[in-house]
């Protein structure tokens, strides 16, 4: 007797498009950006900059995936009849996670950068608070496009990405963000040189002009020693 064997895929990147269709392989691409901030932004940025603010950005989306799942489930609505091939009707579609994402992160930069940090120039803070939206709009579309999703599944998505990312901002930097030097005080912070440069204006300028003068000095020093000899 021949037993069957269901398989699944590992969804992280499998994303189809019509072949020969051009927009749809740029779409492809697009709809994997929170792959990429998430893996190549969060953690890249965390192990070279280890700051809180960042850290629990980064939590409240994984929050945020959380609760998007938790909300499927119950609800149970299924994809589009384009799922068939996609290999993707065994997943439901409502809300769209890809859209909740990219709206999450999209208010939660928007309001770190109008409310929190501090920028050199209006045009520099402007320029990322907007720069985000345009990429959510494109995720949003192109999972309709492709076909993994209503239009109405991903409006409800980045709606629901919109409400959790300006709530857990609130919640951070209301609550959590005046504990920050009590944290930073710990061990295991001090050990893995966690900390928060929020509250420092312009950090990229001032870290360049600290990194400057110590190279300045360490010139200096070996100049001395090379005169003394």
């Amino acid at each position: 007797m021949t037993q069957t064997i269901v398989l699944r895929a590992v969804t992280l990147t499998h994303v189809r498009y019509r072949k020969g269709d051009d927009l749809g392989h740029a779409l492809a691409w697009a709809s994997l950006l929170p792959v990429f901030i998430g893996l190549g932004g969060f953690v890249t940025h965390f192990i070279f900059r280890r700051e809180l603010q960042a850290f629990f950005f980064g939590l409240g989306l994984i929050v945020s995936e959380i609760i998007n799942r938790v909300i499927k489930d119950f609800v149970q609505e299924l994809r589009p009849s384009t799922c068939e091939a996609l290999e993707m009707c065994d997943s439901n579609g409502w809300p769209s996670s890809h859209s909740q994402y990219m709206c999450f992160f999209a208010v939660y930069c928007t309001l770190l950068s109008v409310l929190k940090l501090h920028f050199a120039d209006e045009f520099r803070q402007a320029f990322t608070a907007l720069l985000p939206w345009p990429f959510a709009v494109i995720v949003m579309y192109s999972r309709v496009y492709l076909g993994y999703h209503t239009t109405a599944q991903v409006i409800a998505g980045g709606c629901l990405g919109l409400v959790l990312g300006a709530a857990w901002y609130f919640l951070i930097n209301i609550l959590v963000a005046p504990w920050f030097p009590v944290i930073e005080n710990t061990y295991l912070c001090w050990y893995l040189r966690i900390k928060d440069s929020s509250h420092i204006p312009d950090v990229i300028g001032y870290e360049y002009m600290n990194s400057r003068a110590a190279r300045m000095d360490l010139d200096a020093q070996k100049r001395g020693k090379i005169s003394k000899d």
